[in-house]
């Protein structure tokens, strides 16, 4: 089959080089309106060539990973395609993009988000193994055409993906908590250390813990405007319940309450026996 692939940065460019490894794809086609990226995603290998829009449509396959706002627009400019063809939008938010599906082309796309990724972005940030044992999350599978469902499981277990399925709204309530929450508190904590620290106490001081909480800041400001923007109610209601418990830990301190701040703490490590 003929895979094409709409966006062509870290989503994208992973996707490019893990199917490579796939026996029932032959060919891989790409697309994107930067062509830094065109240029970048053939020297790097990601796909075999970069074709015009109205080519790529003809692909049996297309993947849409780019935001969800271009993800809308890409639909809607899709209604020409074949019957058969199989349209998987990898987008981070899913009921707005599922709610502007086409009516004409419904059956023709499956709803997926695969819930893998890092801080880094464009094509050289593209990763063979980004999606290999990792979740990929399928939303409303009910309205995706047999073919298409049965083409899309097929493509995510081959590179290795673990599916599961959920209603749209579902998976925007908890993509909010797991997902959008932690990037914002990142992108916080960031910059309430840049408003009280120098950069040279920052390098000096910095250790892992601090690291590893600020790294999600690095993620593309663009991309993650548009998130938050797309998730707005379901993020504002997880930031509400991130406030509280922050609140709760600023009591206990207030009070030197040190026993139940302890108790506080060791509650918050139950989450590790599910992870």
């Amino acid at each position: 089959m003929v895979v094409g692939i709409v966006g062509l940065g870290l989503m994208g460019g992973s996707l490019g080089l893990a199917l490579r490894g796939v026996p029932q794809v032959g060919r891989i086609v790409g697309y994107d309106h930067d062509p830094d990226h065109c240029r970048e995603a053939l020297e790097l290998h990601l796909v075999d060539a970069i074709v015009s829009w109205e080519e790529l449509k003809r692909s049996d396959v297309v993947f849409l990973a780019i935001p969800v706002e271009g993800i809308i627009e890409a639909l809607r400019d899709m209604t020409d395609i074949s019957p058969g063809t199989t349209v998987v939008d990898l987008g981070s938010t899913k009921a707005k993009i599922v709610e502007n599906i086409p009516k004409k082309i419904r059956k023709n796309v499956v709803a997926a988000h695969p819930m893998t990724g890092t801080e880094k972005f464009g094509p050289s940030a593209a990763l063979a193994n980004l999606y290999r044992e990792k979740i990929v999350v399928l939303c409303d599978l009910e309205h995706s055409g047999d073919i298409q469902r049965e083409t899309a499981r097929a493509l995510f277990e081959a590179i290795g993906m673990k599916i599961v399925t959920m209603d749209a709204h579902e998976h925007d309530r908890h993509a909010a908590y797991i997902s959008h929450l932690p990037h914002a508190i990142s992108y916080a904590l960031a910059n309430a250390v840049m408003a009280q620290e120098d950069a040279e106490n920052i390098l000096i001081l910095a250790a892992g813990g601090f690291r590893d909480m600020s790294r999600l800041a690095k993620s593309s400001p663009v991309m993650w405007e548009e998130i938050f923007k797309q998730n707005r109610d379901n993020l504002l209601e997880a930031m509400d319940h991130f406030e509280e418990e922050l609140r709760v830990c600023r009591a206990l301190i207030n009070g030197e309450k040190w026993e139940k701040l302890r108790d506080w703490m060791e509650e918050a490590q139950t989450l590790h026996d599910i992870l």
